[in-house]
C-alpha cells in the first residue's frame, strides 16, 4: 500500500510542481502540502485526474498554532472509492487571509468551512454563506482558538422578569483551583499553608493519622 501511495504522490509532485511543495506517506496515507493560493488547482486535480479520483471530502478542519505565523493549519481529508485510497492536503494561513472557498469543487466543503470559520475564525473568500454553524448568533470569539478562555466571554440564561433569553457577561462565583490529585496518606511534595506560617500539625494534633 505504501507503494502505491509514494508512487501517486510522485504524480501528483511532478503534476503540480508549483503548486506542491512536499508529499510524504505516514500511517498509510499520502500527505500533500501546498498553499492556499494553490488549494483550488490541486483540488480540482485530486478529484477529477483519473489515478487519483478523490472524490469525497471527508472533512476539513483547521489546527490553531498560536506561537507560530502563519497561525493556522488548514487540513483537508480526501477519500479516493474508485482507487480505496487517502490524501490529507495541508496548508499554512494566516489569521486575516481568506482560503478560497471548495464548496465549488465539493459540496460538502460549505458546511465544513462553516464550521472552521466558527471554531477558528478561518476566513474563506467566495463562500455563499459563510456564518456561524455550532455556536448562537450572539457567540464572541472562536472557541477552538488555544487562547480562547475555558469559561468563554458571556453566559446565556433565561429572564423571569423580561420573559426571554438574555446574555450576560461571565461572573465565577469562585476563582479556579488547581487540584493535585495526590494520596493523601503519602502527603504532599510542597509546602502546606499551616507549615508556611510555622505551626506543627502534628503538634496541635490537627491532620495527623490516629489522633483522637
Amino acid at each position: 500500500m505504501d507503494e502505491a501511495l509514494i508512487e501517486l504522490g510522485e504524480t501528483i509532485a511532478t503534476a503540480l510542481p508549483d503548486a506542491v511543495s512536499a508529499v510524504t506517506v505516514a500511517n498509510g496515507e499520502l500527505n500533500v502540502q501546498t498553499s492556499y493560493e494553490a488549494i483550488i488547482p490541486v483540488l480540482t486535480f485530486l478529484r477529477d485526474e483519473p489515478t487519483c479520483r478523490f472524490s469525497v471530502l471527508v472533512d476539513l478542519c483547521g489546527v490553531d498554532r498560536p506561537d507560530r505565523e502563519p497561525r493556522f493549519d488548514v487540513v483537508y481529508n480526501l477519500l479516493s472509492l474508485s482507487h480505496n485510497q487517502r490524501v490529507r492536503v495541508k496548508f499554512e494561513v494566516g489569521e486575516a487571509v481568506p482560503v478560497p472557498t471548495a464548496s465549488d469543487i465539493y459540496s460538502a466543503a460549505g458546511w465544513f468551512e462553516r464550521e472552521a470559520w466558527d471554531m477558528y475564525g478561518i476566513l474563506f473568500s467566495g463562500h455563499a454563506d459563510l456564518r456561524r454553524l455550532l455556536t448562537d448568533y450572539g457567540f464572541e470569539g472562536h472557541p477552538l482558538r488555544k487562547d480562547f478562555p475555558l469559561t468563554g466571554f458571556v453566559e446565556v440564561r433565561y429572564d423571569d422578569e423580561q420573559k426571554r433569553v438574555v446574555y450576560d457577561a461571565v461572573s465565577l462565583t469562585q476563582e479556579f483551583r488547581t487540584f493535585d490529585f495526590m494520596s493523601p496518606w503519602e502527603g504532599a511534595n510542597y509546602i502546606l499553608p499551616d507549615e508556611a506560617n510555622g505551626d506543627d500539625p502534628e503538634a496541635s494534633g490537627v491532620g495527623g493519622v490516629g489522633n483522637t
